[in-house]
């Protein structure tokens, strides 16, 4: 397997993990009769989006690169949310 195939393959796990982020809203969703966004629908966001940044920088795609920066701030900017309402509700 050479470099260019390791890349590739490495850009479509990227492009699965962050696809599975769906999935489990679904079936979250599904679960609750209403509709969720689980914890894990955010991480798969955030290590998916990583992965397809790295891609990105690989391919040197300025668009790529810049949509998916953005997305790792929202979607890590959600996390903080979550986790900071659950620590003040702790309080």
């Amino acid at each position: 397997m050479t470099e260019e195939h390791m890349w590739i393959a490495l850009g479509f796990a990227a492009q699965a993990m962050f696809s599975m982020r769906f999935i489990v809203q679904w079936i979250a969703t599904e679960k609750a009769k209403r509709s969720v966004i689980p914890m894990a629908f955010w991480y798969l966001s955030v290590s998916g989006g990583i992965l397809l940044l790295t891609y990105a920088i690989h391919r040197m795609d300025p668009v790529f690169i810049v949509g998916q920066a953005a997305g790792l701030f929202v979607y890590s900017r959600n996390i903080y949310i979550i986790k900071s309402k659950k620590m003040d509700e702790l309080a």
